[in-house]
């Protein structure tokens, strides 16, 4: 068993115990708008369903966000239900692509937009796509980040970064790929199913990889600056980013996650930062599954979901996406629940599994 499945237990076990901290208006994408969002009516169903003979996913999407306890709102999101046709695209594959992401910005909103506005369209215009999509994916990440740079030479009042957090839905498949500590998770028959990891500071791994490209880690900051190891953006930050093929050690390289979906799989809860101080993944499955259950109204599920974290005192800006793979709510199911008082803060447990990481 590697380091990183003994954590994840560890942490599983703490959270057993109890300790657990639409329809949408169609808006066009244009590069470099001021919009906070992007939605469609995200509803697709595979159109080579009937050659499928196990499960067929039904997708369907809401969202919604606030500003929170902060003086500016630097989230975004998107949420788009056919990729290639969004953009004028013939697709190779019958398979509808569904996109959707969630971008934390820092420094300032120019990052998040830009991202938001020219990562979907990068994708799409790659010669592999959506054939590879994998490498699509983490190429277009890298690119969309140069991009930027080049950008922020000309108008440097862009100059900021952002976190990235995207999945992919395709036939029965769903890739998710993440810089930063936006967060994904997935109910499979109400359990929680981390689809990705925060890339934060006091990750070993992390930590490991920024040493070796001479940055260092200081009171838990990246070089003393930031509070996340992977980002876009930022190069305006002295000793971040590298333009050369090695990089600096503020890495734009997402991490990939993909998985077959099936019957089991209910929704994925993709949430920046803000949503996952207050709740535990569990935690907001339970939510989110408790909500379903009795209106079936994604997007409403999202504002209560936000609404949640905002009466538990949550501090930053607050973002949430989420994409269900069936038309009926999740049905009820019988889980058992430890007796101990839920005392410890979704933050504190995210604390415990970097220090078990770096005992190993």
């Amino acid at each position: 068993m590697c380091v990183e499945e003994k954590i994840d237990k560890e942490v599983e076990g703490i959270e057993k115990l109890g300790f657990c901290g639409a329809e949408l208006e169609k808006i066009p994408i244009f590069a470099g708008s001021p919009m906070e969002k992007i939605c469609e009516n995200t509803m697709a169903m595979d159109s080579n369903s009937s050659q499928i003979i196990n499960f067929v996913p039904i997708v369907r999407s809401g969202e919604w966000s606030d500003i929170g306890s902060r003086r500016y709102m630097e989230d975004t999101h998107v949420c788009i239900a056919d990729l290639a046709k969004k953009f004028g695209q013939h697709s190779l594959d019958r398979d509808v692509v569904s996109f959707y992401g969630v971008f934390d910005g820092h420094g300032g909103t120019g990052a998040a937009h830009f991202v938001r506005d020219n990562l979907p369209r990068v994708i799409v215009e790659d010669s592999d796509f959506p054939l590879k999509l994998e490498k699509v994916v983490s190429r277009s990440f890298m690119q969309t980040d140069k991009q930027f740079a080049k950008t922020c030479s000309v108008q440097s009042g862009l100059s900021s970064g952002t976190t990235a957090l995207t999945a992919m839905i395709f036939g029965r498949s769903l890739l998710v790929a993440n810089a930063g500590d936006c967060r994904a998770v997935l109910s499979r028959l109400g359990v929680a199913m981390e689809m990705s990891k925060d890339h934060r500071p006091c990750c070993i791994k992390e930590r490991m990889r920024i040493e070796s490209l001479g940055g260092y880690v200081d009171d838990g900051y990246l070089n003393g600056q930031l509070g996340v190891t992977r980002a876009l953006g930022d190069w305006h930050i002295e000793g971040m980013k590298e333009s050369s093929q090695v990089g600096g050690p503020l890495s734009a390289e997402p991490e990939l996650k993909m998985i077959t979906l099936t019957k089991e799989d209910e929704f994925l809860i993709i949430g920046s930062d803000g949503i996952w101080d207050v709740f535990s993944n569990q935690n907001a499955v339970d939510f989110a599954r408790r909500r379903l259950q009795e209106h079936n109204d994604i997007k409403k599920c999202c504002k209560e979901l936000v609404g949640e974290a905002m009466r538990r005192s949550a501090m930053d800006n607050l973002t949430v996406v989420m994409v269900c793979f069936h038309l009926e709510p999740p049905a009820q199911i019988m889980v058992r629940r430890g007796r101990i008082p839920r005392t410890i803060s979704a933050e504190a447990l995210q604390s415990i599994k970097c220090l078990l990481e770096e005992k190993k």
